[in-house]
């Protein structure tokens, strides 16, 4: 059975997959330009992780940011290789969109990547509503950054 439960990065399996996501996204982009969160800061107060898992097997996370009480940043979506087209991403950024909700947020935003290796994930916001827009909270304008919003 599937479950979406808070993670606190104890359990190996969530460590290497926030590692892969990290060194994928240095691959594709200079290291100025990559604003995944690292382990310590998935560890932060504001943000909170969360783990998709089946019968104890890892799917996937998703983290949700705190820029400020009325706007949140979704952060480090990575479905694991082994279950990328099963309906993960969808699953988490319904339980991310919910979350927010509850916390009041009237806004939810994201920066990705705007090469062909982010599409799936453009289109996949795109699918929730998710409009392009510039930079928010602290991001400039970079090359290699695509901003989209959500207003809740």
């Amino acid at each position: 059975m599937i479950h979406i439960i808070e993670d606190d990065l104890s359990q190996l399996d969530m460590v290497d997959l926030i590692a892969v996501h990290l060194r994928g996204m240095a691959e594709i982009a200079p290291p100025e330009s990559v604003h995944a969160l690292d382990m310590d800061a998935l560890k932060a107060p504001d943000v909170t992780l969360w783990a998709v898992r089946d019968n104890g097997y890892l799917l996937g996370c998703g983290a949700l940011k705190e820029l400020d009480p009325t706007h949140g940043e979704i952060k480090s979506m990575r479905t694991h290789d082994d279950h990328r087209r099963k309906g993960v991403g969808p699953l988490l950024l319904e339980h991310i969109i919910k979350t927010a909700r509850r916390r009041g947020y009237q806004r939810l935003s994201l920066e990705t990547g705007p090469e062909k290796g982010f599409a799936a994930a453009r289109a996949l916001y795109e699918r929730y509503g998710f409009e392009y827009c510039g930079p928010f909270a602290n991001y400039r304008y970079d090359p290699h950054s695509t901003f989209m919003s959500l207003a809740l």
